[in-house]
């Protein structure tokens, strides 16, 4: 199934693919300063796919924050955060932030509060190689 997302202007969307129902996604709430200012709850399938894009490059905000190990993607004109990319090895894998889902699915499962501050840098992308959801070769 695929499974569409945007920010609040439409400028930055998603597809997320995946053969997981949403009531069996791994929805987690990260308890770091950025997710929690952001209300987010993110989830990944590493045996999906994900393509972030853009109609407008100028509307992609990369920021980097802490370890500074991943792009969170940001909306430069309706500030909405929807999701992150990790370079890992030549690969590249994604996460999305689940509210930005449109239509949202009422099915999803309650979210597990996460707390990563004491991971490495290096434990914090192997993790994200091993649980995140591969990019496409065009995405952001």
């Amino acid at each position: 199934m695929a499974y569409d997302g945007a920010c609040h202007c439409g400028a930055l969307r998603f597809c997320f693919e995946t053969t997981l129902a949403p009531a069996l996604w791994s929805v987690r709430a990260c308890q770091c300063s950025f997710c929690k200012l952001h209300a987010a709850l993110t989830s990944s399938d590493p045996a999906g796919a994900l393509n972030f894009r853009a109609a407008d490059a100028a509307a992609v905000q990369h920021y980097r924050f802490g370890a500074r190990t991943a792009d969170f993607l940001i909306c430069r004109y309706c500030g909405a955060y929807l999701g992150a990319s990790v370079s890992v090895n030549g690969s590249r894998f994604g996460l999305i932030n689940v509210r930005t889902l449109r239509p949202f699915p009422n099915e999803l499962p309650s979210p597990v509060l996460t707390n990563y501050d004491d991971e490495s840098p290096a434990a914090r992308i192997e993790r994200r190689a091993a649980r995140w959801t591969p990019l496409a070769a065009d995405s952001l």
